[in-house]
């Protein structure tokens, strides 16, 4: 869909500030074993762990929907406000700043202002201004591809985020998120060109299960404005057996650069249980 301006720019900021939202405490109740689906798809998930500190969670929240906004929000000449931009860097280098927090910040400042679109031009999402694309940008920014055959070429989240209660033993659980820009097969039934497949994965838990309890991911195209919000579903193609909690969506977000965030409540099953609980938001930027 395509909104106003104003309206689009409020799409995206609610969805990212939502970060500061009260946590909903984890519900459980019993449920029958679900039919295990007749194959499965491969989604590469990270070997280690991170350790995620909830004050850069809450220090990236804070910062990011004025950062999106500035770039969602263009002057009467239709053009990004770089000194908007310029200002957010000079932020990100206050020692006060968490490193962690500092580091994600710069990233997604120089994804949404001329390094960002170099990237973009490099990889053939958006048309060059003089035609000539720049291969040594393309390689150095080029998505991460994992090895092997039939591998999905990723593009993971600036960070990883928590689920709030999500364990078995009501502890919290890692968040992994990531897109993949079309076409390619995954995640199941795969995005097509103009599209982006988004994936969250609930590190630790039992498989999904769908609920009323919704995750969402809302996502802005920075070249042609065009907004949306998709809802993440279990994938019977992907972990759906043993889990670990996996949710994907494909959005029709057009070529360019897609900067999104997921945020909402998981459901999975684990030991029995059926748990739902609320992440923290995290925020992406892909390619497409």
């Amino acid at each position: 869909m395509r909104l106003p301006r104003t309206s689009r720019t409020a799409t995206v900021l609610a969805a990212v500030a939502v970060t500061g939202a009260l946590v909903t405490p984890a519900a459980a109740h019993a449920e029958p074993a679900a039919p295990a689906p007749s194959s499965q798809q491969t989604i590469p998930l990270p070997e280690t762990a991170q350790h995620v500190d909830p004050e850069v969670l809450e220090s990236i929240g804070t910062f990011a929907p004025a950062l999106i906004g500035s770039v969602a929000t263009r002057d009467q000449d239709g053009e990004v406000n770089t000194d908007l931009l310029d200002q957010a860097r000079k932020l990100a280098d206050n020692p006060a700043v968490p490193a962690q927090a500092a580091e994600t910040w710069k990233s997604l400042i120089d994804f949404l202002g001329e390094p960002g679109k170099e990237r973009a031009v490099a990889l053939g999402a958006i048309p060059s201004p003089d035609g000539v694309a720049k291969k040594d940008v393309a390689e150095k920014g080029a998505p991460n591809i994992p090895t092997g055959p039939n591998k999905p070429r990723i593009q993971e989240f600036l960070y990883p985020t928590l689920g709030f209660g999500c364990m078995p033993d009501g502890g919290n659980s890692l968040g992994r998120a990531l897109a993949t820009a079309g076409p390619q097969a995954a995640p199941a039934p795969g995005p097509k060109r103009g599209q982006a497949g988004f994936v969250y994965t609930s590190l630790g838990t039992g498989p999904a299960k769908s609920s009323v309890r919704k995750l969402w991911v809302s996502w802005l195209n920075l070249e042609n404005g065009r907004t949306g919000q998709t809802a993440l579903k279990p994938n019977p193609k992907i972990n759906a057996v043993d889990g670990p909690g996996t949710f994907t969506g494909i959005a029709t977000t057009g070529r360019g650069r897609i900067v999104s965030t997921i945020y909402g409540e998981v459901t999975t099953k684990s030991k029995g249980r059926t748990i739902s609980c609320t992440i923290a938001p995290t925020i992406g930027t892909a390619i497409v």
